[in-house]
């Protein structure tokens, strides 16, 4: 990881809204445990226990719920993380690039917990599963034409990423959040698809900066993970085919790349139930 740009040449669209973070860790073979504690201490994060975000080591399976991996984050700020492992690196880059929405997602995540372990249920809920699909795979889709949101959701996928792709282009942004989603980026391969939760945005917020940009997005998407009412299904998240959109693939620009309908699966269930956040 010697270099930002060269490490993820030709894959930085994708790769955007880490790049302000990684850039920290520039220079180095691979950072080590104090260095990543130092990169996080900069964004000052606090779980929802109230304890600032400090990174451990990987430790053995959880016996008790309290040592659960999503417990041990909210009660106690530890963040277990794997040496040179992509996956755990790039699951602490989110962290310090959406620290309110992963903050949400972990209270969430403890609770649904908690409920589990009070009823007695052997096997994780309808929720914790859409709140870890969210997690590992998620992109926030944000867009200021409605029409253009409309598509995405009806599975449309050449009129929104070829017919439309220029307005896509003027009108969307794409910010992925999911840390498995990052990692699969590392080597694309066409099948790669993300789960996103979609918000409108005005002219103003599109003229903003893009670290600006992503800074309002995670505090829209935080208060949208903190309403219970939200992500109680997976199927409250918009399945995203992300190597189609405009300029994140190579191929993408060759018109025949949307017929491909094993990638860009035409709609076969209802879409999303829950009505899209404003």
């Amino acid at each position: 990881m010697q270099n930002w740009d060269n490490e993820f040449a030709g894959r930085l669209p994708l790769f955007e809204p880490l790049r302000t973070h990684a850039a920290m860790l520039t220079g180095v073979d691979w950072p080590d445990l104090p260095q990543l504690q130092r990169m996080i201490d900069r964004c000052g994060i606090v779980t929802g226990g109230g304890k600032p975000l400090r990174l451990v080591e990987q430790g053995a399976n959880a016996g008790s719920l309290e040592d659960r991996y999503e417990a041990r984050i909210y009660l106690r700020g530890e963040l277990q993380i794997r040496e040179r492992n992509w996956h755990d690196l790039f699951n602490l880059l989110a962290w310090g690039t959406f620290p309110r929405s992963k903050t949400a997602l972990n209270a969430r995540h403890y609770h649904a917990l908690l409920e589990q372990h009070a009823r007695g249920a052997p096997n994780r809920g309808a929720t914790q599963d859409a709140l870890t699909l969210f997690d590992e795979g998620g992109v926030i889709v944000l867009s200021k034409d409605a029409e253009l949101l409309r598509d995405l959701r009806e599975f449309k996928w050449k009129q929104l990423f070829w017919r439309r792709r220029e307005c896509v282009k003027q009108r969307m942004r794409w910010f992925l959040f999911g840390h498995a989603m990052y990692e699969k980026s590392l080597a694309p391969f066409e099948g790669i698809t993300a789960r996103g939760v979609l918000f409108e945005v005005d002219d103003a917020w599109l003229a903003l900066p893009v670290e600006r940009q992503i800074d309002l997005a995670d505090e829209r998407l935080a208060r949208y993970i903190a309403d219970g009412a939200r992500l109680q299904s997976t199927r409250d998240l918009t399945p995203v085919p992300i190597l189609g959109i405009p300029g994140w693939w190579p191929h993408s620009e060759d018109e025949r790349y949307y017929d491909n309908t094993d990638y860009f699966r035409p709609r076969r269930r209802p879409t999303a139930r829950s009505a899209p956040p404003r």
